[in-house]
């Protein structure tokens, strides 16, 4: 059976019994900082499993992308190690719970899979009797194949919070796998049992005690490998040869000329790259971007490792984006997004493989310099090696390759010892974020929840349901008090969807609060503010009113984030997404994905775009419908939302239509006019757009125009003269730059005689050491560069005074190399002697020194060296 037809099949079972079926979530947590990536089927719906926020259907099935790297040296070693996977799982929010779980896996296992029953073993939590029980008399599984595990192995619990038993299925993959001991049966050691599913049965609420306390409503989290069922389903011995992933194993093999199923450490790369080419298209595909830190780390580091084991199968150019075709043909079928994105996909990793060619540079440079440090037969030290791993991404296995040939050993138990230092505080640091902790909700006993009813309104009567000081409940707030108000219905719009919450007032007859800030907080929306005169008791009849200038110029700035947004994947490319916004009454901030700052004409193009959106008058309208609708009519979905089955669309004519819950104008001629303030990078792969609206945008441009004014009378002429003018200077400015470098350059002439007029000669050798005269450490290198050409064995040394210091540089040819000459050796204690230091390779090097006044002695060190 086919891995998409498992994937389709399963979810298929759980649609007919009643579960909603979901897409897989972005690789990228959404409101969720705890997480670095989405590593398990659950992680998305940890609100639900919390009780902070609830569904209408309670039961949900999903084959989630997964990502995780904790383990990823052994990936390629083993047969079931994967960075990059999906999990298939069934989820109950206070619905069903064991005995639906159990009776489902069984059916779909063997009515579906149609799996035999005999080579099934149920696992349970030691003590989990009930569990048991279940797979006894309600299956009919024979008591000597379930088997009952301890804490360790059938007890899910991550720090504090919701947890509880697990019951695992195994598969008995026959004799051949397993370790001949009579009592070989799951959780030995050997291959002959394979896990394929977990249910976890959510049961307990743990405390900071360690005391496990009953759940009011119990959970249901399962998880199958889709991998690890496609390889018994397919009948292959790894899950890396199953039809998803093998071929482009194929593909490696014809760029490396290497066979698969020859050599093992062949296979491993082999796997690696499979493995990890997959993890980097989905990533990328989700809006990650190598970086240095976070997930764009995570991302840069298994790219990295890619091409290094493309390195030990012999492929010398880049490959990596030309496997991301054959990806494409086995998934992008089933995860169309990257299938639209491809050609981003591929400048992303084309770009990175290039940067990663630089690097290895850089670690050789590096690697050559720790190496002239050591002598003959000592040992090169492990934590170097560590470095160039970590910090140039350079391999283990071409340092110890490159010290072999230069006779070195490497001190590998330091090296290790590196290594699983940083293991150490990886795990610390994923023990700090992974944890599902108790998550703070809020519950009130005047009320279950309060809903936002604004949309068409700024003004409304009610009750004070509920006055809260911090966390907790009062009856009163009197004069100056802060603290946030809770009514059934409100007219503010809290924060979220990266619009701002409403301002405004509430009064009733004893008193006024003014709102400063609307929060949601689990489902309840939370007024904040202060009394501005007299007191407010819950249960008083109160009058909401919205600040009407504020909400109006906010809504200018939302609905122009959504014609942004599409204009700016209409001018830089479909692989724009956005990554995060804040709209205001002030400003707009618009985050979103792009590998490199926008030009000039590129943002020019961008605010006129906008504006002609805007001035078409397009009508904005908002519609309710189910998620499925929404996303046949094309419908983007914003960052950071999660959507229910029912959901909000906006259009802005026929030109946007995108999810979102926020408020907005009736109609674009109401924003007026957009202008961009600024665009720049917020990190690796990400920039910024800030932008105001409507009088604000007004207002900036008449202080432009003051601003024209200004230069204008600064320059004697007219305003409309003023580019002319600054056009004519910045040309002069130009003409003199170019000037005094045809004087430099007559004087560097002259040097240039007055130098190869002082050659000494030893041997073949020809030697030129002199101190000159030039403006900066460019023009010194350059007259460098001037002396040796056209020669064959000569050694250059020069020293400058530039400022209050004194550089030097040395350059040498590739025959004064091969004759003993070692530029970095040479300038390094000519720079000493200046106060200064520095190095580099044999055949060029630079230093610098703080003693100007000793660049005579400092060059004399010079002919020493070959006297």
């Amino acid at each position: 059976m086919k891995t998409n037809e498992i994937r389709g099949l399963y979810l298929q079972f759980f649609e007919k019994k009643m579960h909603d079926v979901l897409d897989s979530a972005s690789l990228i947590p959404q409101n969720d900082p705890s997480l670095l990536l989405v590593g398990a089927g659950m992680a998305p719906f940890k609100d639900y499993f919390t009780g902070k926020v609830k569904r209408d259907n309670p039961r949900v099935a999903t084959c989630q992308k997964c990502i995780r790297t904790g383990d990823v040296d052994n990936v390629g070693k083993t047969a079931r190690h994967h960075t990059f996977f999906e999990m298939l799982g069934n989820f109950s929010f206070g619905d069903y719970f064991k005995k639906e779980a159990v009776s489902w896996a069984w059916e779909f296992l063997t009515e579906e899979l149609k799996l035999d029953p005999n080579r099934l073993w149920p696992s349970v939590y030691e003590e989990d009797d009930e569990a048991y029980d279940l797979w006894k008399d309600m299956i009919k599984v024979p008591e000597e194949r379930i088997v009952r595990l301890g804490k360790k192995d059938n007890f899910w619990e991550v720090g504090v919070g919701p947890c509880g038993p697990c019951s695992e299925i195994y598969v008995d993959q026959g004799e051949k796998y397993g370790c001949d001991s009579p009592d070989c049966k799951p959780g030995c050691d050997c291959d002959r049992y394979l896990e394929i599913w977990n249910l976890v049965f959510t049961q307990f609420d743990k405390d900071e005690d360690g005391n496990y306390h009953p759940l009011t409503n119990k959970n249901i989290d399962t998880g199958m490998g889709l991998e690890r069922v496609a390889s018994v389903m397919q009948g292959v011995t790894n899950n890396f040869e199953i039809d998803i992933i093998f071929p482009i194993i194929e593909q490696a093999e014809k760029m490396s000329g290497k066979k698969y199923g020859v050599n093992a450490e062949t296979d491993i790369s082999l796997k690696v790259i499979a493995d990890h080419l997959r993890a980097t298209v989905f990533m990328v595909s989700d809006g990650v971007l190598p970086g240095n830190e976070g997930r764009g780390y995570v991302l840069r580091r298994l790219l990295r490792r890619a091409v290094r084991h493309g390195m030990l199968l012999g492929i010398k150019e880049q490959f990596m984006y030309r496997l991301v075709d054959t990806l494409i043909e086995l998934m992008g079928d089933t995860y169309n997004e990257i299938q639209t994105k491809r050609d981003y996909i591929v400048k992303i990793i084309t770009i990175e493989e290039e940067k990663f060619a630089q690097t290895l540079e850089q670690g050789l440079q590096l690697l050559e310099n720790e190496l002239e440090k050591l002598k003959d037969g000592e040992i090169f030290p492990g934590t170097t090696a560590f470095k160039l791993y970590d910090t140039y991404g350079f391999p283990l296995d071409l340092t110890k390759e490159i010290l072999q040939e230069k006779g070195f050993t490497l001190d590998e138990a330091s090296y290790k010892s590196e290594l699983e230092a940083q293991r150490n505080r990886a795990r610390e640091a994923r023990g700090e974020v992974e944890a599902m902790g108790s998550q703070e909700t809020l519950s009130l006993s005047s009320l279950d929840k309060s809903k936002f009813v604004g949309y068409s309104k700024l003004t409304e009567s009610g009750d004070i349901k509920s006055i809260l000081v911090g966390n907790n409940e009062v009856e009163i707030l009197e004069s100056g008090q802060e603290g946030s108000i809770v009514l059934e219905n409100s007219v503010f719009y809290p924060q979220g969807g990266g619009q701002l919450g409403d301002r405004g007032v509430i009064k009733t007859q004893s008193g006024t609060f003014e709102v400063l800030d609307t929060q949601k907080k689990g489902s309840y929306i939370l007024l904040k503010g202060k009394i501005l005169e007299g007191s407010i008791t819950t249960g008083q009849q109160s009058e909401m009113a919205v600040d009407q200038i504020l909400r109006a110029k906010t809504q200018y700035n939302h609905t122009a984030t959504h014609i942004l947004h599409k204009v700016l994947r209409e001018v830089l490319g479909t692989h724009v997404e956005q990554a995060g916004s804040e709209v205001g009454p002030e400003r707009l901030r618009f985050d979103f994905s792009h590998y490199g700052a926008c030009t000039l004409e590129e943002l020019k193009l961008i605010q006129e775009k906008v504006n002609t959106i805007i001035g078409k008058s397009l009508p904005v309208t908002t519609e309710e419908t189910d998620i499925d609708t929404a996303k046949k009519k094309g419908a983007t979905a914003l960052f950071g939302e999660k959507y229910e089955k029912h959901v909000r669309v906006v259009s802005v004519g026929d030109y946007s239509l995108e999810l979102c819950g926020g408020t907005h104008v009736k109609n674009t001629s109401e924003i007026r006019y957009f202008k961009i303030l600024s665009e720049g990078g917020i990190g690796s792969g990400l920039r910024r757009i800030e932008a105001v609206t409507g009088e604000k945008a007004f207002e900036i441009l008449e202080g432009f125009q003051q601003d024209v004014e200004f230069i204008a009378d600064s320059l004697k002429c007219q305003t409309s003269e003023v580019v002319q003018k600054t056009e004519t200077l910045v040309q002069k400015l130009k003409d003199q730059e170019r000037e005094l470098n045809q004087l430099r350059q007559k004087m560097a002439g002259s040097q240039k005689d007055d130098i190869l007029a002082n050659k000494k000669q030893i041997g073949d050798l020809e030697i030129y050491v002199s101190k000159v005269n030039v403006s900066d450490a460019n023009n010194l290198r350059d007259l460098a560069d001037s002396l040796v050409e056209n020669k064959e064995t000569v050694l250059v040394v020069l020293g400058a005074v530039i400022g209050d210091k004194v550089n030097f540089v040395a350059k040498t040819t590739p025959q004064g190399v091969k004759s003993g000459v070692h530029c970095g050796k040479i300038i390094k204690e000519v720079a000493q002697t200046a106060g200064g230091g520095g190095g580099g390779r044999p055949d060029m090097a630079q230093a610098g020194g703080k003693l100007p006044e000793m660049i005579d002695e400092a060059l004399s060190k010079v002919l020493p060296f070959f006297e």
